[in-house]
Parts: structure tokens; sequence; C-alpha cells
């Protein structure tokens, strides 16, 4: 498995909406209504992709690809200052999106990609914050045997619907 930075143009971005939508459809697929979950298969037009990679390029410095077999299959995307959510702080980062293809779930490609966000955030970063839907078993299986606790919910809104959501944060360890 290569891990590596976003690379500027369309390809990654083109490869990061492939994996959201086949892991956002397979992890949602019984919290979500099967239209909004048919809207994440829709590709992209060539105008809203370089839309997208320009919006990737500006946070490219926490942004992560693993590549096996000569293809994306999964990506971590990790945030921090301005442009966070409201529930991360000031000494807080946010791990915006981690997604993997449902194929590769359980061959330690979230891992490596969850450590490579970690490893990327400066040192006075002192938490790491994250939401996800609040029945999303396989992500609260995961961010939990990584030492994640829930700490608060929130509510998301997706297709004008409000899905009740879960906070996790991992408290950093203060040698890093």
């Amino acid at each position: 498995m290569e891990l590596r930075r976003l690379e500027p143009g369309t390809a990654d971005a083109r490869a990061i909406t492939r994996v959201n939508a086949l892991a956002f459809r397979e992890a949602y697929d019984e919290l979500l209504p099967e239209e909004v979950l048919a809207g994440f298969g829709a590709a992209p037009s060539d105008g809203q992709l370089r839309e997208y990679a320009d919006r990737l390029r500006e946070d490219r410095r926490g942004i992560f690809l693993a590549e096996l077999e000569g293809e994306v299959r999964g990506y971590g995307y990790v945030r921090w200052g301005e442009g966070t959510k409201a529930f991360v702080g000031p000494d807080e980062a946010g791990l915006k999106e981690l997604y993997v293809e449902p194929d590769y779930w359980g061959e330690g490609v979230g891992t490596a990609l969850l450590e490579r966000c970690l490893e990327a955030l400066p040192n006075e970063v002192e938490r790491l914050r994250l939401e996800t839907l609040a029945g999303n078993d396989v992500g609260r299986r995961f961010y939990e045997a990584r030492g994640f606790e829930r700490t608060g919910r929130s509510e998301f809104e997706i297709a004008g619907e409000a899905y009740p959501t879960a906070i996790y944060t991992l408290e950093m360890a203060p040698e890093r």
C-alpha cells in the first residue's frame, strides 16, 4: 500500500468521489433513504469536478490517499485552523472524512490513513474530533478501537432532513 498526499488536478478528486460514494452507500445503507444514497452514485460533471479539485487543493496538507493495486482505495482528510466544524476547538483538529472502499475494509487501509492524518497534525493540536451519523456501527467500531471516545451529539442535514450524529474525540499524546 502506498500512502501519498493529494495531487493537484481532477484525477485524485475523481478517485475521492468514487471511494466516497462506495463507502458512503455501504456504511449508511440502513440509515438513509434509498433516494439519498442513490445521489451518492452520480458522477460529477467536469465543471463540478474542477471546482471540487480546487477546494481540495486548499486543504492539500491534510488529505492523503491510499493506493493498492494501482488504484486509490481510500482517503483521509484532516483539517485544523480555520474552516473546521463548530465542535472543533482552537487547539483541536477535525477528521473531516475517512473513507475506504468496502472491499478493503478490515485490510488496514483505514488505520494507515488515520495514522498518516495524525502524523500531519501540528504539535499544538491536543485533540482530534469527528462527526458521524449516530447509527454508523462500522464507523463507531473503527473509531472506538483506535481510542476515540464518544463525547457529544449533534445533527447533520442531508437532502433537507436532519439526522442525529455522534461526535468522537481522540486525545493526542503529549509526547508527539
